[in-house]
Order: structure tokens, then sequence, then C-alpha cells
């Protein structure tokens, strides 16, 4: 083998390294990337829930106000008829 062609193989070698070692780094990035983005999707999910759950609270209250106004309504209609009734 000539020196020139024992030249071309050491550049060769020594890209395939660097090259290499830039594929590390990528995947270190890459698996930095990974963790982030489940932690991301943790929190995500759980505030979801959260939101869920305050969300079947106002409607728990809701239904609860409309039973009220319908006691409420009811109520003032029997004042009202009592009142006729005492004038």
């Amino acid at each position: 083998m000539t020196d020139f062609s024992t030249e071309i193989l050491i550049q060769i070698r020594d890209e395939i390294r660097a090259t290499n070692g830039r594929v590390d780094g990528t995947n270190n990035r890459l698996d930095a990337v990974i963790e982030r983005q489940t932690a991301s999707d943790v929190r995500t999910a759980t505030e979801l829930v959260a939101v869920r759950e305050t969300v079947q609270t106002l409607v728990d209250l809701l239904r609860t106000d409309r039973t009220l106004r319908g006691d409420v309504a009811d109520l003032k209609e029997r004042v009202t008829v009592l009142e006729r009734k005492t004038a």
C-alpha cells in the first residue's frame, strides 16, 4: 500500500471517528429532549386530571344551584299565595 493510500485511509478513519462523536452528541441531546418531553407529558396529564375534577365540581355546583333556584321559585310562589290569603 502506498503512503498516499495509507494517508487517505487514516483521514477516512479520523472522519468516521469525528462523525461518531457528533452522532453520540446528537443521541445525548435527543435523550435529554425525550426526558423533557416525557416529564412535560406527565405534567400535562396531571393538570388535565385536575381540570377534569374542577369541571366536575363546577357541574355539581351548577346542578345544585339549578335545584335551589327551583326551590326558591316554589317558595316565592307559596309566600305570594299566603300573602294574598292574609291580605
